[in-house]
This record gives structure tokens, C-alpha cells and sequence, in this order.
């Protein structure tokens, strides 16, 4: 196998600690998104999307998407278990893991992209001709404002967000929330629960990736 990767962007990070945390040992090619490779003929070869991560089998099928690489690799894996062992269980990291991606990751993209001068003319992910719009700037802090809201409440209730154990959830989670640092967008620091639950999963061995 062979993991097409982005050392500097928030998803292939979602399965480079997802692969750390099940002790596996992927191959990696970079392809840098700054630099518009992967929208070069060479990438939409493998990812016609040109979205990263994306997954190569050694038969050459392709798995793309952050969470598709997970069931893929939980299936052939499934110890130690990141999406749930059973169907409630399995219902919440899901949940978690899909609300820090699309409230998390993408809202945090929305308020970068649209006032970074290499995404001009690359507004969303996978491909060109998509203008930013200065008013989106606004908006995806608001967007971000809400998503620390709601960790914050959950991590009140619970240690993890998808309960009692460390999870898939976690890992697209703490993608966004430093994903976020890094672009100006920082926990609150009065968020004390999601301080602690940052310490937490930050201070794995996995998520040095």
C-alpha cells in the first residue's frame, strides 16, 4: 500500500494517526496542495478528485477519503478498535467524527482558504476555478466559534468525544482543533474541558504524525 499524503494539511493527517494508532507501517507520498500538485495530471491520475489522503492498494485500486481509509483499514485491523464495538458505540464516534469534520475541519477551511493568496482561485477542495469570497472569512470564524462550543459541552459530559475510549472521533477532532491554531483560530482559553482533552490525545505517540 501506499498513503498519497500533504505533510502540511489537517485530512491526510486524520490517516497518517489513524495508521500511527494501528501500529502500521504505510508508505507515503507527498503531494503538495500549496503548490497545486495535486491538481496536476500526474495526481488526477490517481485521484481524479484531487483530494488527499488517498490510499493505493498494491493492486492499484484507490481508496480516497480521511473516513473510507479508516474502514478500510479498521476492517483488516480491527485491534485496537477506532470506530466502535458495537452499533451504538459505533453510532457515536461516528456522529463525533463526522460533526469535526464538517463543523471542525471544513469551517476552519472556509476562514483560511478564503483570505489566503495561493487559494485565490481555489475557494474549495479537489480542484480550480472556484473564486474565494472575503465574507466567507466572517462567517467560517463564526462557524468555528460553534464548533468549540460544542466540544467544550461534550467534553464536560465525556472523557473522549465518542465516550469513554479514545476513538476515530478524536483523531478528525484534534486535526481541526490544531488545524485551527495554526491558522489563528485557537481553543478558547476558558475551555478548560477541551484544554484537557487536547493534552490528552495530543500527548499520544500517534499523533506526532
Amino acid at each position: 500500500m501506499k498513503l498519497y499524503d500533504c505533510s502540511m494539511a489537517p485530512n491526510p493527517r486524520r490517516a497518517r494517526i489513524f495508521i500511527a494508532e494501528k501500529g502500521l507501517d504505510i508508505p507515503r507520498h507527498e503531494v503538495s496542495i500549496l503548490d497545486g500538485e495535486n491538481l496536476a495530471p500526474a495526481y488526477l491520475a490517481i485521484n481524479p478528485w484531487g483530494t488527499l489522503p488517498a490510499l493505493e492498494l498494491d493492486d492499484g485500486t484507490v481508496i480516497t477519503e480521511a473516513p473510507c481509509i479508516f474502514r478500510y483499514l479498521e476492517a483488516l485491523h480491527p485491534e485496537p478498535n477506532l470506530l466502535g464495538r458495537d452499533p451504538l458505540e459505533a453510532a457515536r464516534i461516528e456522529a463525533w467524527e463526522r460533526f469535526a469534520e464538517m463543523n471542525g475541519m471544513a469551517a476552519i477551511g472556509e476562514f483560511f482558504r478564503n483570505q489566503t493568496d495561493a487559494f485565490t482561485d481555489r475557494a474549495l477542495p479537489g480542484y480550480a476555478g472556484v473564486k474565494t469570497v472575503p465574507a466567507l472569512v466572517e462567517r467560517g470564524r463564526q462557524r468555528v466559534a460553534f464548533f468549540h462550543r460544542q466540544l467544550e459541552k461534550r467534553l464536560g459530559e465525556s472523557p473522549y468525544l465518542g465516550g469513554a475510549r479514545f476513538s476515530a472521533a478524536d483523531i478528525t477532532a484534534l486535526c481541526a482543533v490544531d488545524f485551527g491554531h495554526a491558522v489563528g483560530l485557537p481553543i478558547p482559553a476558558d475551555n478548560a474541558h477541551t484544554l484537557r482533552w487536547h493534552a490528552d490525545v495530543s500527548a499520544r505517540p500517534g499523533s506526532a504524525n
